[in-house]
């Protein structure tokens, strides 16, 4: 089993810019789609606390780009658990580019750190993180987090 979760995109030409190369906020919201889908697979009893009253604040996005990609290029989009505290989760993100041949080529690399919130949104306050959202993670935690006794 890979340490990663993945999820695979194809480039489109409405991601790319006048130049032909990604536009990139799509990184970012590649970073979204890859959260999302991950808690649809691995924990979606987490998406019915969403429903209720969990929150899931976006607290800090970046990303860092090594190589351009362009429209119709494969990409693997993988998310890792950087750091895991009482109320917050932080995602690492590698985008590697696929190609034809086989070969894989880091193009990007992405953090994101979410915090858990619970009540009305004029009185939102810090909620711990999810036990089955931390018991999915746990595959995918870095060395430096398993470390921790995740």
């Amino acid at each position: 089993m890979a340490d990663y979760y993945e999820i695979r995109h194809t480039v489109g030409f409405e991601e790319t810019n006048l130049v032909g190369n990604v536009y990139y906020v799509n990184y970012v919201r590649w970073q979204g789609r890859c959260r999302e889908m991950f808690l649809k697979e691995k924990a979606p009893a987490v998406l019915e606390e969403v429903r209720h009253d969990l929150k899931l604040f976006t607290l800090k996005v970046e990303c860092e780009f090594f190589a351009e990609i362009t429209a119709f290029d494969e990409l693997s989009i993988r998310l890792r658990l950087e750091e895991l505290t009482s109320t917050q989760i932080q995602f690492a993100f590698d985008y590697v580019h696929l190609t034809p041949e086989g070969d894989e080529r880091l193009v990007a690399r992405g953090r994101q750190r979410i915090a858990c919130m619970r009540g009305p949104n004029t009185a939102t306050v810090p909620s711990r993180v999810p036990e089955q959202l931390r018991e999915a993670l746990a595959p995918y935690a870095t060395a430096a987090v398993n470390g921790k006794g995740v």
